[in-house]
């Protein structure tokens, strides 16, 4: 029989109005000393932007208060406080936790300080959510009496000390997530417990082997994430062998050995599996590739080895991100595949140096958004089809190949990210993707002039650089179209003209402008806005005129400022002494003139830590009052290493893709190349100018000092013994001036020297021969005709009295300086000042004493090395120059 329709509305009707009236039964009227408690806890916290917290008040029952669930008997059973801009210390009113029937706590994503407190035996408390509060301290051990306790999360909190063992007592629990976190030290190993689901401790310091946990008795774990640690030592079989995991990631930590095997026989639920960033090493174990249900497979930056045949992935038919990049692997992408159109639906595939010479065949991949087949050896033509094979292609990196062209037609409509750098191209410039947002075609061989309209296709583009081509004409004044455009980088081309004033005005705010080495003339336009955004400003090797504009103040956050080799006529930039940003001033080979003054109620640059003004006209005496401002320069290595890092430029947080600042050394034909600049590296240069009178003594103090050069000036008296305090010295060069006396006895004391030219002076005495001065040879003393000792053969007793010791440049036949009035000596230090993008390098010369560059360059054999200085003080003498390890010429 039907049931007529509004019969069945009051039927339904009747029920809803039972359930509404059985939930209200269950919430009763708060009980008074539970609406005191939540009182007591709003008192102690400024919530005067809570929505919640904003209605508790005396007049009303607690059991109706925003975020407050009850039972039956009017006694508070939930609070859920989540994301409501409280602040405070929660210690200062303890009666949160004194809610004894409280079983669901979530306070998450507010900004709460202090640690937690400590919490009671009877406790009903299920759930316990603080992700994202703020608390910091140890986490109490009395976390263990929480035995009721089911789901643990405090993730993106900043507890540290180590994990209380008295989770073990937590026999309950089934979701723990204690990540990102300041957690350090060994896990102590305990008793997981049996009903654990859910396990993420990544992000943390923690240290240590993870084979003593009990994994074989976990066997409900589903989700277990210990990536970003530093645990060693091999991956557990039993960890591995779970039978209900779906997801194991293990990776930027330090496991090695090869990867265990799975059990025969077994029925793997593994959906994402992520070893990349560790030290594993050995074959790829075929089961991986049987894992029918594997989604993720991430197993990047190891030590595997041996060879993996393409056509074995089709068996993975689910897999959507492959990562095999950046091993030690040979992908074969030849061969003959059964069915192509059975291979994985892939998404995301990396195979970033792994020996590629051809193209995958990826011709009906339609899901791919991210492909990266970067430093491979694949040539010829970039085929049409790559474009045409996934519409939704959006991450394309082709670096460090040997391709030639690109087929046409070529159309790239959804293309954000395309890196073409470190190829063979030539020709014109391709069409530009006009959705992209970051451009790299940096270290090709295009020889086209830049589109006029170019700033139409750069809508929307963050980082563009065309850097180290060939490129001709003027750069156009559309790029200023380009308004998102926060890194431009133009370096190492034939471009010429003007600057276009408008890329410093209101309507491009860049971060990072490189446009050295090229032929621009005219001025640095003064038109920097009072917002300026300027942090790396590179006009070097130009044809520059003019002074430093006085706007240039305006940029504030300026970190590198490099006009060198130019025809600046200026002198010293103390207007921009409020720039408090700066770590990188380079004023080399250029005009500039005159004494350097420092402001007597102003700390200049407290963090500069490259300073390279050689070859110009200064004058005067050394700036004694600056060098006591350069606070960095002065940070004793333990204080430096804490915070070290970087220099780069972020071009979209969170996105990956940054600008990087680098530096190349050279010395005696020997080119040495951070490929990073370290913020705690620090150099100084004051050579080829005209400086004189005394070295300050103040020197000495520079206690983090790597390169010092002050040679070819006119500098008198002697070596002041607080050098020996520069302990992190590697390269000291004082050649080239009137210094007298000894060598200071205190200069063995540099163990990291590697470097030094004391050569043409008038030192007198006997040579150290111990420690690092047993090492350098006649070159580093000679014109030093009072100097004896080993290395010379000239014995001291044979030394020639200082009333017949001459020291000039005619009596030795040098070059002079017709700039300085002082002498040249071939074997100098030249700095390079270069920057690398997120995925490459590019180096730009700063040559000493520019008057004698090509000279120079006919005697030289270029070698380039990578430097990594070692930041283990253990390891501390590796950083001498015998461990520098060679690198690919760039």
């Amino acid at each position: 029989m039907r049931i007529p329709l509004v019969s069945w509305f009051f039927f339904c009707l009747n029920i809803a109005i039972f359930f509404s009236m059985a939930a209200l039964s269950v919430s009763g009227q708060c009980q008074s000393h539970q609406q005191q408690l939540l009182l007591g806890f709003k008192s102690s916290l400024n919530s005067s932007f809570s929505v919640k917290l904003v209605k508790w008040n005396q007049g009303t029952d607690c059991c109706s208060w925003g975020g407050i669930t009850c039972d039956a008997s009017g006694r508070v059973i939930q609070l859920d406080l989540s994301n409501q801009w409280l602040h405070g210390d929660i210690n200062n009113s303890n009666s949160l936790f004194r809610l004894q029937h409280l079983q669901h706590l979530n306070l998450a994503y507010n900004r709460f300080h202090g640690s937690l407190p400590e919490f009671h035996h009877d406790s009903s408390l299920r759930n316990l959510v603080l992700s994202g509060t703020n608390f910091s301290g140890s986490l109490p051990e009395s976390i263990g009496n929480l035995v009721n306790l089911t789901k643990q999360d405090l993730s993106y909190c900043n507890f540290s000390g180590a994990i209380p063992s008295s989770i073990s007592k937590l026999h309950q629990l089934v979701y723990l997530d204690l990540s990102s976190n300041n957690f350090t030290g060994r896990i102590q190993p305990f008793d997981l417990s049996k009903n654990l689901a859910h396990i993420d401790l990544s992000y943390n310091k923690l240290t240590g082997k993870i084979e003593s946990f009990k994994w074989e008795g976990l066997q409900n774990l589903t989700y277990i994430d210990l990536s970003h640690n530093s645990f060693s030592g091999s991956i557990p079989s039993s960890l591995v062998a779970l039978p209900s995991v779906k997801m194991l990631l293990l990776s930027n930590n330090q496991f090695g050995g090869e990867v265990p095997g799975f059990p025969k026989g077994g029925q793997s639920f593994l959906d994402t599996l992520d070893l990349s960033y560790n030290q594993l090493e050995g074959r790829i174990p075929a089961y991986v590739f049987e894992l029918s249900r594997l989604n993720v497979l991430l197993l990047s930056s190891n030590k595997f080895n041996g060879t993996i045949w393409l056509g074995d992935i089709q068996k993975l038919v689910n897999l959507t991100q492959l990562d095999l990049s950046h091993n030690n692997l040979f992908v074969n992408a030849t061969g003959s595949y059964s069915t192509v159109s059975s291979f994985p639906k892939i998404a995301s595939l990396k195979l970033a140096s792994c020996k590629l010479n051809v193209f995958p065949p990826l011709e009906n991949q339609s899901r791919l958004a991210f492909l990266d087949l970067s430093e491979n050896q694949i040539s010829g033509e970039v085929p049409n089809w790559i474009w045409n094979a996934s519409y939704g292609l959006q991450h394309l990196n082709l670096s460090f190949n040997q391709l030639e062209g690109l087929q046409k037609p070529y159309q790239m409509p959804n293309l954000s990210v395309l890196d073409l750098h470190s190829n063979k191209l030539g020709g014109n410039i391709p069409s530009l993707p006009t959705s992209a947002i970051y451009l790299d075609y940096s270290r090709n061989s295009f020889a086209s002039s830049l589109p006029n309209n170019i700033g139409n296709y750069l809508s929307y583009t963050l980082f563009f650089s065309l850097s180290n081509n060939g490129l001709t004409g003027v750069i156009p004044k559309s790029i200023c179209d380009a308004s998102y455009l926060q890194v431009l980088d133009l370096s190492k081309n034939n471009l010429s003209g003007e600057i276009p004033k408008c890329l410093f005005g209101r309507k491009v705010n860049v971060g990072v402008l490189n446009l050295s080495g090229n032929n621009l003339s005219g001025e640095l336009p003064d038109a920097f806005p009072s917002n300026c955004s300027i942090q790396t400003l590179d006009v070097n090797g130009n044809a520059l005129q003019g002074k430093i504009p006085e706007s240039l103040a305006n940029c504030k956050s300026l970190e590198v400022l490099n006009l060198g080799n130019n025809h600046i006529n200026d002198i010293f930039p103390s207007h921009l002494k409020s720039i408090a940003s700066l770590r990188i001033l380079v004023l080399r080979s250029n005009e500039f003139h005159g004494k350097i003054s420092c402001p007597a109620n102003k700390v200049p640059w407290p963090k500069l830590q490259i300073v390279d003004i050689a070859d110009n006209r200064f004058s005067g005496t050394l700036p004694n009052k600056c060098l006591k401002t350069w606070e960095v320069m002065m940070t004793d290595e333990g204080e430096a290493r804490l915070n070290v890092g970087y220099l780069q430029f972020q071009v979209l947080r969170l996105s990956g893709l940054y600008y990087q600042d680098g530096i190349t050394v050279t010395n005696k034909g020997l080119t040495m190349e951070f490929v990073k600049i370290l913020t705690l590296f620090t150099s100084i240069d004051l050579s080829c100018n005209k400086f004189e009178g005394p070295i300050p003594e103040v020197i000495g103090e520079l206690k983090a000092l790597h390169f010092l050069n002050l040679s070819h000036n006119a500098l008198t008296g002697k070596i002041p013994p607080s050098l020996g305090n520069l302990t992190q010295l590697e390269s000291l060069d004082l050649s080239n001036n009137n210094l007298t006396g000894s060598i200071p006895q205190q200069l063995v004391n540099l163990n990291f020297l590697a470097v030094l030219n004391f050569s043409y002076n008038q030192l007198e005495g006997s040579i150290p021969a111990v420690k690092q001065f047993a090492t350098f040879s006649n070159d580093s003393y000679e014109g030093n005709k009072g100097l004896c000792g080993v290395p010379f053969t000239k014995k001291c007793n044979e030394a020639i009295s200082e009333a017949s010791f001459k020291n000039n440049a005619g009596l030795r036949g040098l070059p002079t300086n017709s700039r300085t009035g002082n002498h040249v000596d071939w074997n100098f230090i030249s700095v390079e000042i270069g920057f690398v993008s997120g995925i490459g390098a590019v180096i730009f010369p700063l040559m000493f004493c520019k008057r004698w560059r090509m000279r120079y360059y006919k005697r030289t054999d270029r070698v380039v090395y990578k430097f990594f200085p070692k930041l283990d003080p253990r390891n501390r003498n590796r950083r001498t120059i015998s461990h520098w390890t060679p690198g690919r010429r760039l």
